[in-house]
């Protein structure tokens, strides 16, 4: 049933929610790719914006690779890619099979599992119970009662609730006391939380983007409003803690078969704190990246490219005992571990193979996006932007602010 084979023409889909700007910027760039050159033959790639209507589950798939950002919201388009990938060796970014972990909660497990400083976390029950007739029973019978200052105290203030299954900030609360405490699990009414150890003080809020294997660790704010969370910032962190990051991004995607995923990371000193690594649908807008908008858009286009042209088939199963045999070996120490996984990373997204392909088939790219990035072109998109995102007494302050950034970027990459 797979379509996939030996070809030289490629289609990317984009299955999309309310995201504009950066899918014309790929549509663009692919345009202004042209042919790329791979193995003594040219390949063309084109995108399309997919639709998802009533599908036979037999049904050919005419897309080479599908970059989704709507799956993890809503099932119709998600079993359509679980066909797309089990049938017709479809390539996805992101893997929908393990949507599950993108619920924050495997995620924090299976880091635990492999030896990274998670904060204390602990699950606990629904305030008000699930409507469902077998419920009250299966409650009475199997979910005994807890006294929630006793967790609370093991855990210690200052502390997070959140929900187990996160999705863009909603329900996080800061709890310092017990009073606040007993407000926020009041209000979480049916949603499940977690309750994490704050990190506090700390020094430096790193949140890392990685695409395929490529990632970038950016100082983050996030009392700031969204237009000023990412600052541009250089060396913020030292090298050690600056290499576990990186090396702790590759391990979740790749651990999780995740192409395309955010980390969050609390440092002090050279300590490393992950408390936030699964977003199925990390933020790469224009008006949040701003500065770092053309890497992002950059690395997308490569490892789309890269997977298109190269014919990488999916993987949908995880090979976690590979890892776990690392976790468990007594005789590395954390930094010996932290290399294994590097390893193990960089042979599931073939990094070798990968760098080789950038630096040959695709050696024009950084010049293409730069000469774009500096264009009129790309400023009315900016301008369409922020005329779409912000109140009309506020888009000239945008305009010089984002443009300010931009610019900044433009002259560092000259």
């Amino acid at each position: 049933m797979s379509v996939r084979g030996d070809k030289t023409t490629h289609l990317i889909g984009l299955l999309l929610g309310t995201e504009d700007d950066w899918p014309r910027a790929f549509e663009t760039l692919v345009q202004r790719v042209g042919a790329v050159p791979h193995e003594g033959r040219d390949h063309t790639l084109t995108t399309e914006r997919i639709t998802i209507e009533p599908f036979d589950l037999r049904d050919p798939v005419r897309h080479d690779v599908v970059i989704d950002r709507l799956a993890w919201w809503y099932y119709h388009p998600r079993e359509w890619l679980k066909k797309a990938a089990l049938v017709n060796d479809t390539y996805l970014i992101n893997n929908p099979f393990t949507f599950q972990s993108m619920e924050k909660h495997s995620a924090y497990c299976a880091m635990i599992r492999l030896g990274f400083d998670i904060p204390d976390t602990v699950l606990v029950p629904y305030k008000n119970p699930i409507d469902h007739e077998k419920w009250a029973y299966t409650a009475t019978t199997y979910n005994l009662p807890f006294d929630l200052d006793e967790v609370a105290g093991r855990i210690g203030y200052p502390m997070f609730m959140k929900p187990f299954d996160g999705g863009a900030w909603r329900g996080v609360s800061r709890i310092d006391d017990a009073e606040v405490l007993h407000r926020a699990y009041d209000e979480s009414g049916q949603m499940l939380m977690h309750l994490q150890a704050a990190i506090s003080p700390y020094d430096a809020f790193a949140r890392s983007l990685t695409i395929g294997p490529d990632t970038m660790v950016m100082k983050f704010r996030p009392e700031l409003p969204m237009h000023l969370r990412y600052e541009v910032s250089h060396d913020f962190l030292p090298a050690e803690a600056g290499d576990e990051i990186l090396t702790l991004s590759k391990t979740i995607n790749a651990f999780f078969r995740w192409e395309f995923n955010s980390c969050e990371s609390l440092v002090t000193g050279s300590r490393v704190r992950p408390i936030d690594y699964a977003n199925a649908c990390p933020d790469i807008a224009i008006t949040s990246l701003h500065y770092y908008f053309p890497w992002a858009i950059s690395s997308l286009l490569r490892w789309s490219i890269f997977c298109a042209v190269t014919g990488r088939l999916p993987q949908v199963d995880t090979t976690t005992r590979d890892w776990y045999d690392v976790a468990d070996d007594p005789d590395l120490d954390y930094p010996a571990k932290l290399e294994r996984y590097l390893a193990l990373s960089n042979a599931y997204f073939d990094t070798d193979r990968y760098r080789e392909f950038c630096d040959t088939s695709l050696a024009s790219l950084d010049e293409i996006v730069y000469e774009w990035i500096s264009s009129q072109a790309f400023d009315d998109l900016l301008i369409e932007t922020i005329k779409k995102t912000y109140p009309a007494h506020e888009q000239d302050w945008f305009a010089a602010h984002f443009r300010g950034l931009i610019g900044l970027w433009v002259k560092d990459n000259a």
